[in-house]
């Protein structure tokens, strides 16, 4: 039996044997004491990258997240947010749990306009709570892997200053959004004053993700992370496999955005289902169907070896990364064809 096409996510990536090596011959020391030599290397690689003045290394994407926007607020306050943003939908409440902050959401399909953010904020008032961030997710993982429009993002960066608030990026896929704008992450992060990016989605390190900020800032989430649980040891082995991914697997996400456009090609039109072809922008294809549940048909899927996610009652999710080629998602495509066909 052929092996299976795994499209649930790109976190479910295996680090590669020359990845493995990088691990093994890291130079590690205790990064609680701020002495492993390899996190500080990935720490500065990463706010080179992003155009920010400092960095710190966290052993998730929520983590990076949630010390952030920590750090940015206090019990009571409110963070904007579009509609499915991670942080919101896919953190466990920790905003809530763990920051005191309630979130105000606005916008369609994770996308908002600089208006929206005006008519959401509130300034201080005793009887409301006080707007302090305006969090962006770039690209977007609920609305399909969509990349921002640069002069609306300029524009809501803008806005959200103006009114004398903070501007917080969760970049988890920035490096997808670069490649498929052609604009580099620098200019992608412009404005923002701070931004997560995440190391183990489609780059394919095992674990990890970094925050970057201004150097006040991230000596707070450096505060938080160890308050979270965060602080780790010998991190280096971890941190290696980071700037291994940098090195070796940014370039090559065109291939990824490629396979989804052609997994997204093969699916339209096809009985039973609806793909909206201008959203396939990067790695992420949202399939809608028009009988039957997400649930069926991901169900039958697996049966024939074929992994996906569910992203709504009939909106299944299949994410193309590293350690699937054009071969496997073809494979993924006539089988969820055949199956929505009989759905």
């Amino acid at each position: 039996m052929a092996a299976p096409v795994d499209l649930r996510s790109d976190t479910v990536t295996r680090p590669s044997a020359a990845m493995r090596l990088a691990m093994a011959n890291a130079e590690v020391a205790d990064d609680v004491y701020g002495e492993d030599p390899t996190v500080r290397r990935l720490e500065e690689t990463v706010a080179g990258l992003l155009g920010l003045e400092a960095a710190l290394f966290t052993p998730s994407g929520t983590m990076a997240n949630q010390i952030a926007l920590r750090s940015h607020t206090k019990p009571g306050d409110e963070v904007i947010i579009g509609v499915g943003a991670h942080c919101w939908r896919h953190e466990s409440g920790a905003l809530a749990a763990l920051a005191g902050v309630q979130t105000q959401v606005v916008g369609q399909d994770g996308m908002f306009t600089a208006a929206d953010v005006r008519a959401a904020y509130k300034a201080e008032d005793p009887y409301q709570a006080h707007t302090r961030v305006v969090e962006v997710e770039n690209t977007h993982n609920m609305a399909g892997g969509t990349c921002w429009n640069r002069a609306e993002l300029a524009d809501v960066v803008q806005t959200t200053h103006q009114l004398g608030m903070v501007a917080h990026l969760d970049g988890a896929r920035l490096w997808n959004a670069a490649v498929a704008t052609g604009v580099s992450e620098r200019e992608l992060a412009a404005g923002f004053d701070s931004v997560s990016v995440c190391l183990s989605k489609g780059l394919g390190a095992p674990v990890g993700s970094v925050v970057a900020g201004s150097k006040p800032f991230i000596r707070s989430c450096h505060r938080f992370r160890k308050m979270y649980g965060g602080g780790m040891r010998q991190a280096g082995i971890l941190a290696a496999a980071g700037l291994f991914a940098l090195d070796h697997n940014r370039a090559r996400l065109g291939e990824d955005h490629a396979n989804a456009k052609a997994l997204a090609e093969a699916l339209a039109g096809a009985p039973g289902i609806r793909i909206d072809m201008t959203k396939v922008q990067t790695n992420i294809v949202m399939i809608d169907l028009s009988h039957g549940t997400a649930r069926a048909l991901i169900e039958l899927a697996k049966e024939d070896g074929v992994l996906l996610g569910a992203a709504g009652p009939q909106r299944v999710r299949a994410v193309t990364h590293l350690d699937v080629d054009r071969e496997g998602v073809l494979r993924a495509a006539q089988v969820i064809a055949e199956i929505a066909a009989k759905l």
